[in-house]
């Protein structure tokens, strides 16, 4: 579908690609990754022209159609559900020609409308933004009454919607609540067309994408699978690179002593010149420099406090009008790690403030200790950042009383070098910038750390770091992320923000996820508000007809429910043994065949998924009959 050959590019002082050469298999779904500011940004901006490479060729199919979503929808009068129609350019043209078109025409308009299925375009439009968050009144609110982080979902609908032949979408997650982010997830698997996803989020990577495209000192490297099996085939390439390397080296110091030995006798001379040449076609093979990655410092409180440290009785909060929460009646210990779920919306951020003390309970009692310390990051702190401020300026209003060395010590270990102190914070990464602000909001020992989306700006290898220093802190953690990784391996217990309340929620993450996406197919079948064009009168209700026997049906239900837990049961089993050090240790090669059996296994699970959702259609559909 794309091929790029021999890319070179150069800009603001580096090389961005050498070289780079790759094939993408036709309606693959590639996860492209690579160490943050590496160029994957860049490489979307070649392929859609809006940079010029110096040499090589980057190649699409004749009149291929790209989408991306580079930014937020505008705000204007046009509804959400007509925004996202018109991202289907040639229906759109179609529809408008039927007014003008001669009447010979028109067989051949109606002919095309029926071929590419434009009748179903509202329901498939709004099925797409009931997923990304929308309600069926939301479809005929104008663009404008929304927020820009909403119109950037309208953004990533209408090109989901567009179905183009070459899907680039750059971190698509970052805007998305978790309940967004799990039905992207499901959404991308099914995409018909090639799609690449910047993306740092890993059960995305694992879950949706079967490509991983690998960049790296300016190269370009396809890995067949999700992202666990790109680290066990790069784990063992690596491996066979350093074993490559210590031969030839051998084989070269070898060579080079018998040289120096007889160079200088006429007898071996010719030899020796013999084994020069020999030296001279060892190829190269570059040593393995490991990338390190600057660990999180989150210390741990020195003291504990008595439990509880919240305790919330008959509490409500709001901003002065009708309470966002109420009827809240939570208790939060030292030892406890919560992660809070809800769509946007549903008051999460509302609920860190208050427990936090950016905000007072309008009704019913708060309770916390006097000696309570909170550490909180929140994303919006980022965007707030002064642009000319420096990390060296920063630490020093945090720690007035310390030496300039120790000021530059303490960056050192929020993983800020020198070259980085005296840097305005406008040329900062994002990841440096949250990295800065989750050492700092850390740094004095809190009891309790509220964290609200602290991975938007960090790449896979940081977000492992903050998943260590999370594990190792010692107080209490509330945990709001898209990042459904993180959220597995950190809460061991869920709160639900729903219906103007939070109350724990019955279940782990995978229930949780079904629980998502239950509720956005019951959400896409709903009846929708808006039209796009008038519907034909409702045929008069059918005659009453015979019971329909649905005994086969519901054996096919429960057979394909039993088929589903066994291949479930297959990859929990390999996920456990792909996660145990001690494979790797008795027998490397066993991991890439356990990747192998592992994604077999996968397969199994979503062929029995269809299955099992055909057959519980029409086991319906039977029961609905009779």
């Amino acid at each position: 579908m794309l091929q790029i050959k021999d890319l070179v590019f150069d800009a603001w002082g580096r090389r961005f690609f050498d070289q780079a050469t790759v094939t993408l298999p036709k309606d693959a779904k590639v996860g492209l990754v690579g160490r943050n500011g590496v160029g994957k940004s860049t490489l979307f901006k070649l392929i859609l022209g809006q940079l010029s490479h110096g040499s090589g060729d980057i190649s699409l199919p004749k009149a291929a159609r790209i989408g991306s979503v580079d930014q937020e929808h505008p705000a204007t009068p046009v509804t959400l559900l007509d925004t996202v129609l018109e991202a289907d350019v040639e229906r759109a043209d179609l529809l408008a020609r039927l007014d003008t078109a001669e009447p010979e025409a028109l067989g051949d308009i109606y002919n095309r409308l029926i071929e590419i299925d434009a009748d179903r375009a509202p329901s498939r439009a709004a099925e797409i933004l009931a997923g990304l968050g929308f309600s069926n009144a939301d479809l005929a609110r104008p663009m404008a009454e929304f927020s820009g982080g909403w119109r950037m979902r309208v953004a990533l609908a209408a090109s989901l919607f567009a179905e183009p032949d070459l899907l680039l979408l750059d971190e698509p997650t970052n805007y998305l609540d978790l309940e967004g982010a799990l039905w992207l997830e499901a959404r991308l698997r099914k995409y018909p067309n090639t799609a690449i996803v910047i993306s740092h989020d890993r059960e995305l990577l694992n879950n949706s994408v079967d490509h991983i495209l690998h960049l790296k000192d300016g190269k370009l490297d396809l890995y067949p699978g999700g992202y666990d099996n790109f680290e066990h085939q790069l784990s063992e390439k690596l491996r066979l690179q350093e074993a490559t390397r210590v031969k030839i080296e051998a084989r070269r110091a070898h060579l080079q002593s018998f040289v120096d030995r007889f160079r200088a006798k006429a007898s071996k001379a010719t030899q020796a010149q013999s084994r020069l040449k020999m030296i001279a076609k060892l190829p190269p093979v570059a040593a393995v420099i490991e990338d390190h990655v600057s660990p999180f410092t989150l210390p741990s409180p020195e003291r504990p406090l008595p439990p509880p440290l919240v305790r919330l009785e008959g509490a409500a909060v709001g901003y002065g009008g009708p309470p966002i929460l109420k009827r809240l009646n939570l208790r939060l210990d030292l030892d406890d790690r919560i992660g809070l779920l809800g769509v946007n919306g549903a008051g999460k951020s509302t609920f860190a403030k208050l427990v936090a003390g950016a905000l007072d309970v309008d009704a019913g009692t708060l309770h916390r200790s006097s000696r309570l310390k909170v550490g909180w990051f929140h994303q919006h702190q980022i965007e707030a950042m002064d642009p000319t401020d420096t990390p060296l300026e920063i630490i020093r209003r945090a720690m007035p009383e310390a030496t300039e060395s120790k000021r530059r010590s303490k960056l050192a270990q929020f993983g800020l070098g020198f070259e980085k102190v005296e840097t305005t914070v406008a040329d900062l990464s994002g990841g440096e910038r949250a990295r800065l602000l989750l050492n700092m909001v850390a740094m004095e020992a809190p009891h309790l750390l509220i964290l609200d989306e602290p991975t938007n700006h960090l790449d896979i290898d940081s977000r492992r770091a903050l998943l260590d220093a999370l594990n190792d802190y010692e107080g209490a953690v509330i945990l709001i992320t898209h990042d459904r990784s993180l959220m597995e391996l950190v809460a061991d217990r869920l709160w639900l923000a729903a219906d103007g309340g939070i109350e724990p929620f019955d279940g782990d993450m995978e229930d949780y996820a079904r629980f998502v996406l239950d509720r956005a197919r019951m959400a896409a079948r709903a009846p929708t508000q808006v039209q796009a064009e008038p519907e034909p009168s409702p045929p008069p209700p059918p005659a009453p007809r015979a019971k329909v026997p649905t005994g086969n049906a519901r054996r096919r239900v429960e057979s394909a429910e039993t088929a589903l837990a066994k291949a479930s049961a297959l990859v929990a089993d390999l996920d456990r043994q792909l996660t145990d050090p001690a494979t790797f240790a008795k027998d490397p090669g066993k991991a890439a065949e356990l990747g192998r059996k592992r994604a077999a296994a996968q397969a199994a699970v979503e062929a029995a998924e269809a299955e099992w959702l055909a057959a519980q259609e029409a086991y319906e559909a039977l029961t609905a009959a009779s």
